[in-house]
């Protein structure tokens, strides 16, 4: 059942080393009100990441303990590791007039969509090909090689999900996959549900 609630929110997921991260990072430079939602996770940090900023990471025991709480809207094991996102960041977002950005796993999504159905503006985002994500994996040198085989024979099932999400993204040219997340944000926050009031009285 849809949750009653103003506004909208923005998913952005695919398989990893797709490029999500980067398009957000930009996006949200375009625009102020959009505020990322920060996910807990399991998985140790990498280089460059910070807490609270990137990711609250914390252990198994912490997060099995938060689910108990009820403290997730989604949460999800994935590659060997607990992703969630916490209901106290949408509720920040919402109650500061902001609209949450929510990065996360393709199963992750799924959830959310679920929970929130039309609140949830999804994207899914598509590598050029299956060959240039193996690529990008490799390239980020963030990853064993078991890590990276993992990813990619999860990224194949993850693609299968595809149909949740109101929208497909191609992500091979990065300009014009900027350009199509951001047409993309503009066209949903131009819906008529989103107004409230129409701008001119009839």
């Amino acid at each position: 059942m849809e949750e009653k609630a103003k506004g909208f929110m923005l998913l952005v997921t695919g398989p990893s080393g797709v490029g999500k991260s980067s398009l957000l990072q930009w996006l949200m430079q375009q625009d102020a009100r959009l505020c990322f939602s920060v996910s807990c996770t399991t998985r140790p940090s990498r280089e460059g990441e910070i807490d609270g900023r990137d990711y609250y990471f914390i252990s198994r025991e912490d997060f099995e303990s938060r689910v108990q709480a009820g403290e997730f809207v989604e949460w999800a094991e994935v590659h060997g590791n607990y992703y969630g996102t916490l209901a106290s960041e949408l509720v920040q977002a919402e109650s500061g007039g902001l609209i949450a950005v929510l990065e996360v796993d393709v199963q992750g999504g799924v959830n959310v969509i679920r929970r929130f159905g039309g609140r949830v503006l999804s994207v899914f985002v598509f590598p050029p090909s299956m060959e240039v994500l193996e690529q990008r994996l490799r390239g980020r040198c963030t990853d064993d090689e078991q890590t990276i085989e993992r990813r990619l024979a999860n990224a194949r099932g993850e693609l299968e999900q595809r149909n949740w999400y109101r929208f497909w993204l191609l992500n091979e040219d990065r300009e014009r996959a900027r350009k199509d997340l951001l047409s993309i944000f503009r066209a949903e926050e131009l819906r008529r549900e989103h107004w409230g009031e129409p701008p001119v009285g009839a």
